[in-house]
C-alpha cells in the first residue's frame, strides 16, 4: 500500500472520477486513504472560502476525511489553466507548501491519491511541473487513458514523457469518456504500448463506488 499520483492524458480524461474509485476500491481493503488536489482551478466562493468541485469529491470518498487546506492548498476561482488562474489570482503557487500539506494528509492515513491537472505536460504554475512534485514527493504515476480518438497517440507520449522526467510509471487505467467508443478494439493496443493491460477499465456510466482494481 503506498500513495500515488494520477495523471490523466489530457484535461476531460477522468482524472477524478478515477482518483475517487482507486479511493473507494482501497477503502475496501480495509486501507485508510485520503485525497488530494494540490491545485486547483475553477472554484466557487463559500462561507469557508473558495472550494473546487474535485476536491470535493476526492474528501467525500476519503476516510478520514482531512481538512480542506490539506486537500487542496491552492484552490484558483478561475476555470482555466492554473498557470493562468493563478496569476489572475495573484498568486504564487509553491513547492513547499505543497509538499508539507501532503505530508500531513500522509501521516493521517495509510495511503494518499494525489490528483493532477489536465496532462502531464501542463505546469501547476510559472516554474512548477507536475514533475517537480512527484519528484519531490518520490510518488509512482498513475495514468489515466480517456478513451476517445487520440488517445493512443496521448497514452504514448505521455508515458514517455513520465520516464523522461525521472518519473515511475505504475500502471495505467482506462476510462471510457464517450459511451459507444470501440473499446475492446483500443483496449489491446493500449495494453502493447503501456506495457501491460489496465489496473481498471471503468466503462461510461460506471458506479464509481463499485469500481474493481485488477488485483482485487
Amino acid at each position: 500500500m503506498h500513495s500515488v499520483y494520477v495523471t490523466g492524458t489530457d484535461t476531460g480524461a477522468g482524472k477524478t472520477f478515477a482518483s475517487v474509485a482507486l479511493l473507494h476500491a482501497l477503502r475496501r481493503d480495509g486501507a485508510r486513504v485520503v485525497g488530494m488536489k494540490p491545485v486547483a482551478s475553477g472554484s466557487e466562493p463559500t462561507p469557508a472560502g473558495w472550494r473546487n468541485a474535485d476536491a470535493l469529491d476526492l474528501i467525500a470518498a476519503s476516510d478520514p476525511q482531512p481538512d480542506y487546506a490539506l486537500v487542496n492548498p491552492y484552490a484558483l476561482p478561475e476555470p482555466t489553466a492554473p498557470q493562468i488562474a493563478a496569476a489572475l489570482a495573484g498568486v504564487d503557487v509553491r513547492l513547499d507548501v505543497l509538499v508539507a500539506a501532503y505530508r500531513q494528509l500522509a501521516a493521517q492515513a495509510d495511503a494518499v491519491v494525489v490528483e493532477g491537472v489536465g496532462g502531464w505536460m501542463a505546469p501547476l504554475a510559472d516554474g512548477l511541473d507536475q514533475a517537480d512534485l512527484v519528484r519531490a514527493l518520490d510518488l509512482p504515476v498513475v495514468l489515466v487513458v480517456g478513451l476517445r480518438l487520440g488517445c493512443l497517440s496521448h497514452a504514448r507520449l505521455t508515458a514517455r514523457a513520465v520516464v523522461a522526467d525521472g518519473c515511475r510509471l505504475q500502471g495505467w487505467l482506462a476510462q471510457e469518456v464517450e459511451p459507444g467508443f470501440d473499446v475492446a478494439g483500443y483496449l489491446p493496443l493500449l495494453e502493447r504500448a503501456l506495457g501491460g493491460p489496465p489496473l481498471a477499465c471503468i466503462r461510461h456510466g460506471a458506479d464509481v463506488r463499485t469500481v474493481r482494481l485488477a488485483q482485487d
